[in-house]
């Protein structure tokens, strides 16, 4: 097999494991939405694809994820999901790019990680302007709703993640899974 067709094998393979995953983790919560967004389970293998498969692999990985969870679990709720699909796609997307770009070194998966987390927390955030201004969702969309959802309730699954996931990408670069 052809090195080229070798590496998009194992990156399909890594991004629908990664997809497996975001349709699995969440049910570890219980299937209680409030526990779901005090971990954002879905949000780990996203950001998992990015280091895993690459920028492109990972946004496919993060905006596939919510829709489906819905269609199969109809969790999350419509117009959640959209956003959700949005936020997700830019932490795969994101935290791709950066891996492929700055040096292999600790330091710099922290900083790639974050990254992607603020990356895509904004990108939720327009989606949710646009998602409010259009009706599917009544009020207005303030910056008090954005900050609140995004960091004041979600500072667990902030932790979570930055303590979780440059531990994984650790031991995948160790067990030579991802180029170091």
């Amino acid at each position: 097999m052809r090195t080229d067709t070798k590496k998009q094998t194992l990156n399909l393979v890594y991004a629908a494991m990664c997809l497996a995953l975001c349709q699995v983790l969440p049910l570890l919560t219980g299937q209680i939405p409030q526990i779901a967004q005090l971990f954002s389970p879905m949000h780990i293998p996203v950001l998992l694809a990015g280091f895993l498969c690459g920028p492109w692999w990972a946004m496919a990985v993060g905006f596939i994820a919510p829709p489906l969870r819905h269609v199969l679990f109809h969790i999350p709720a419509y117009p959640t999901f959209v956003a959700m699909a949005f936020e997700l796609a830019a932490y795969g997307l994101v935290s791709g790019l950066l891996y492929r770009k700055l040096p292999r070194k600790t330091p710099y998966i922290y900083v790639t990680l974050i990254v992607a987390m603020i990356a895509g927390r904004i990108v939720s955030g327009l989606a949710n302007v646009v998602l409010y201004s259009l009706g599917a969702k009544e009020g207005t969309y303030t910056l008090a709703m954005f900050l609140s959802a995004h960091f004041i309730k979600a500072w667990p699954a902030l932790i979570l993640h930055i303590v979780l996931i440059p531990v994984l990408v650790l031991a995948l670069q160790r067990a030579h899974i991802i180029k170091k």
